[in-house]
């Protein structure tokens, strides 16, 4: 079939549709009984996560189309309207089944195994005589209601914070009488309080801020009467735009746009349920928001806040198991790193392999006298970052440090804004890397004398050198001192610091130059394999898959006979099992304790059996708009690893893998009478203690 044919929209889901259809499967771990109920409290608060950051980003931009007009339509030919439909559409369908399975399952689960949301109905004597302290000592002095009237218009909203809106009737001191007013929740107050045992029957009963707030919400409009109290939140447009042909200096210019953030045109409004027509109408028109814009939700708002019960509450039974990631054998024998580098690569597959041994690598090369240079990018790092420590004290050794910091790492740019300035203040050398193409890879360049001669070390990454991440993500990191990898590095490292044209590489692919042709070029020699009558094979692992020509080539690799199993967290554009077409592709995606963030991709290649890592999707903006690298497994030992743990466990995988139909659609994997097997679990199990 023709290239004008493999164009069909048909052939193609909505990227945005297809997020959703991930977060649906994020809830159905919410009902999932073989999970510990604790943790699937935690899914529905991710679940809830997941949709404010996707109307944040996504829903925003569309919605800027929308309001200049304009006609640009994606593979699957949905105008911009056309997809805000459908999105509002799937998105008030999965907020339905989010509190209803909150209210109807987890609520009551939780209350049998004596942890309560206490509902100011079921306060008992003892409660409210706390919760009446708790509101006075530590709630109202950092309320401050706003009357809305001639004087006092209504205030700016934050951005996904708690608020009130009150309906009142009477007049106050000054003889004023207001209709509503608004009550913003502190933000320095926790959302989700714990009931001292002393005051309660168990051990583990909480009360929502909100309804502290409401049970003495009179005390706050002495003499009026309250008629209605409704909680309500605002999801607002929080891209940040930088002018790339303008901006002289990206750090000031992103400090200039961060503040914007908080107060950016509204794109979602969620309202209690009971909240009367007249008032959710008064909201709408305020933020200048249509009906479809509205998510009127039965119970909190801000649903993912109800994951601190998850911290608050210590029930190991309710739990994930927890487990002492391994250290790899061959650095239990021997801790210096660059000695055992010398005699292999090291592959570390977290969070199941530890993330100690990248630590110790910057700790050595900080402390080691031979050291002359380290180099890393940083992408995002979290707090008390033990990475950039060792780059600290390497730079006030007198090291030469630099480090690439991309800024605009989505709602991490305020932190990393100030990790450039803590680094600065430490000595090393801080560039924002390229103007226009964010810097994801994820790359640490050592450089080392040894005798005569200079010897490069390096760790390459599918994910963040983040503390948090490492323990919720699945990913890959190799530590080498191969030659030609060094060298390649090397020149990344060139490109991103300073200027000139882009050198040929001798082994690692790099986004935006080399991998996408690259990554077209492995893939037509399987199909030119398949048609010659020999055997072909790719199985890709990544988060997600949107690019078109790569679908495209995918399709007549399919159509050529070779077989294709993708591995596909989130974001699928590409639909499989279509007659003709891409009957030979199977898509699957593993939803898990832990985010699956791996990008793997094998090639049978007559037999030579080539595999890469990459800290690249299979996206538009990681092939041509970001600085990506996609390096090659070549010893036997790491490549054997993948291949048996990292690839076909997961094609194993019959009870958290879900299955990608034509359609768009997802169905649970089944067992068919077989042992049941997690692809997870199996590694905790082949890894842990």
């Amino acid at each position: 079939m023709d290239t004008a044919n493999l164009s069909n929209p048909e052939l193609y889901i909505n990227r945005e549709l297809s997020t959703l259809e991930f977060n649906r499967r994020v809830i159905e771990q919410a009902k999932d009984e073989n999970t510990p109920l604790l943790e699937r409290l935690k899914f529905l608060c991710i679940a809830s996560t997941n949709l404010d950051e996707f109307f944040e980003i996504r829903v925003a931009g569309i919605k800027q189309q929308v309001k200049y007009r304009s006609v640009q339509t994606g593979p699957d030919n949905l105008s911009p309207a056309e997809v805000l439909k459908r999105i509002s559409d799937l998105a008030h369908e999965l907020v339905k089944e989010q509190y209803r399975v909150l209210n109807e399952v987890i609520i009551p689960a939780l209350a049998a195994e004596r942890i309560r949301l206490r509902r100011r109905a079921d306060w008992k004597p003892g409660t409210t005589r706390w919760v009446k302290r708790y509101f006075n000592d530590e709630v109202r002095p950092v309320l401050s209601p706003i009357g809305l009237d001639p004087a006092h218009p209504f205030p700016r909203v934050l951005n996904k914070n708690l608020y009130f809106i009150i309906s009142l009737e009477g007049k106050d001191a000054f003889g004023r009488e207001a209709r509503q007013a608004i009550v913003q929740a502190p933000r320095s107050l926790p959302r989700v309080v714990h009931i001292p045992p002393d005051h309660i029957s168990g051990t583990h009963d909480f009360v929502l801020l909100s309804s502290i707030i409401h049970a003495h919400v009179e005390d706050l409009f002495p003499g009026m009467k309250v008629t209605g109290f409704y909680q309500f939140k605002v999801t607002r447009d929080s891209d940040l735009f930088v002018d790339d042909e303008e901006v002289d200096d990206l750090l000031r210019a992103l400090e200039g746009e961060l503040p914007s953030r908080r107060f950016s045109d509204a794109v979602r409004l969620e309202v209690a349920a009971n909240c009367p027509d007249e008032l959710s109408d008064f909201l709408l028109h305020t933020f200048v928001l249509h009906e479809d814009d509205m998510y009127k939700v039965d119970g909190p708002v801000n649903l993912s806040r109800l994951s601190a019960i998850h911290d608050l509450v210590d029930r190991p039974d309710l739990k994930f198991k927890g487990f002492t990631p391994e250290i790899p054998p061959r650095l239990e024998k021997n801790a210096d790193l660059f000695e055992t580098l010398h005699h292999g690569d090291i592959l570390l597959h977290h969070p199941f392999q530890s993330f100690a041994p990248v630590v110790d690598f910057l700790r050595q090369a900080a402390a080691d006298p031979n050291v002359l240079s380290i180099k890393q990018t940083l992408y995002r790092t979290g707090d008390d970052s033990a990475v950039v420590a060792s780059l600290k004290d390497a730079a006030r050794q007198g090291k030469e440090v630099t480090v690439v910091i991309e800024l605009r790492a989505r709602f991490d740019e305020e932190a990393n804004i100030e990790l450039a300035n803590e680094l600065q203040e430490a000595g090393a050398h801080v560039v924002y890397g390229v103007v226009g193409y964010k810097t994801h890879c994820k790359m640490i360049l050592v450089v080392r004398r040894e005798g005569r001669k200079l010897r490069r070390y390096v760790h390459l990454g599918t994910g963040n050198y983040h503390s948090r991440t490492v323990r919720l993500y699945t990913d890959y990191g190799l530590l080498t001192c191969d030659k030609s990898v060094g060298e390649d590095v090397n020149k990344l490292f060139h490109q991103l610091t300073g200027l000139g044209r882009a050198t040929k590489l001798k082994k690692l692919l790099q986004a935006p130059f080399t991998l996408a042709k690259g990554l077209q070029g492995l893939i037509e020699t399987e199909t030119n394999n398949a048609l010659a009558g020999k055997e072909a094979r790719i199985i890709a692992k990544m988060n997600a898959i949107a690019d078109p020509q790569i679908i495209q080539t995918l399709y007549r690799a399919s159509q050529a006979g070779v077989k294709i199993d993708l591995i596909v967290r989130g974001v699928c554009c590409l639909r499989p099992g279509i007659k003709g077409i891409s009957e030979n592709i199977q898509v699957r995606s593993i939803i898990g304790r832990f985010l699956e963030h791996t990008r793997v991709f094998y090639f049978f290649h007559g037999g030579e059996e080539l595999l890469f890592c990459s800290s690249a999707d299979w996206m538009p903006r990681n092939l041509h708009y970001r600085v990506e690298a996609c390096f090659p497994i070549e010893e036997k030992r790491p490549r054997d690893q993948i291949i048996v743990l990292g690839i076909h466990n997961y094609l194993a995988d019959n009870t958290q893998a879900w299955i990608l139909q034509p359609d768009g659609s997802y169905r649970r994997s089944k067992t068919g009478g077989s042992k049941p097997r997690a692809a997870q679990q199996h590694l905790l199990d082949q890894h842990c203690e």
